[in-house]
């Protein structure tokens, strides 16, 4: 497949040094770039938050109704918040 990419000038300049150094092209510097980034991230483990519930009934019954606004407070009661 053909496409057109936009490279920094410095970033392309060394590259072509390269390419030239080790007698190979362009091209093949950018799919093996692209080859490397592409299974790095299929190693990289999406994050995923750990179940941490806990048996029991939801909230005490005088936070039942509460607001988070009152839950908080009762939270930080005596704590300087």
């Amino acid at each position: 497949m053909k496409t057109t990419v936009d490279i920094a000038d410095g970033l392309f300049e060394e590259a072509r040094k390269i390419a030239r150094r080790d007698n190979t092209t362009l091209k093949a510097l950018i799919e093996e770039g692209l080859r490397r980034v592409v299974e790095e991230k299929k190693r990289q483990r999406t994050f995923r938050l750990k179940k941490a519930t806990f048996k029991g009934r939801g909230l005490s019954p005088e936070f039942r109704d509460a607001s988070w606004e009152e839950i908080r407070r009762q939270i930080y009661q005596g704590r300087g918040g």
